[in-house]
């Protein structure tokens, strides 16, 4: 499974940016698809992750201005970011989660793509 990933970026505290990562490479199911980040010197932290039926669940300190998308036909997730804050700069991971005709869950990351919010 190959995820790319997009729409890193610099941008002034208080604008928007947004990411998008496609899956490829697999005909098994894609189940959870997300994001996670991390910042220099602190452990990888989710920030968002959306079912196959479209149930989100969001980083408190993120919700109200990100949104998490995903188009299951394309095997894509789009991280809408808003509002962005100094505090958000981090390489932003996609996370895909592949269910195999067996039953099992194989996880699989992106390459990371950096955002950089300014001050």
């Amino acid at each position: 499974v190959q995820l790319q990933a997009s729409g890193g970026g610099l941008v002034q505290a208080g604008g928007s940016l947004r990411l998008s990562c496609a899956a490829s490479g697999t005909t098994f199911t894609i189940d959870d698809m997300g994001w996670y980040r991390q910042a220099p010197g602190n452990k990888r932290e989710l920030v968002a992750s959306i079912t196959t039926g479209g149930s989100t669940n969001y980083a408190d300190s993120v919700k109200g201005r990100f949104s998490l998308s995903r188009y299951n036909a394309e095997k894509t997730v789009y991280l809408q970011m808003n509002s962005l804050k100094p505090e958000d700069t981090a390489t932003y991971y996609c996370n895909v989660d592949v269910r195999t005709d067996w039953g099992n869950i194989e996880e699989y990351w992106g390459q990371g793509t950096q955002v950089t919010v300014s001050s």
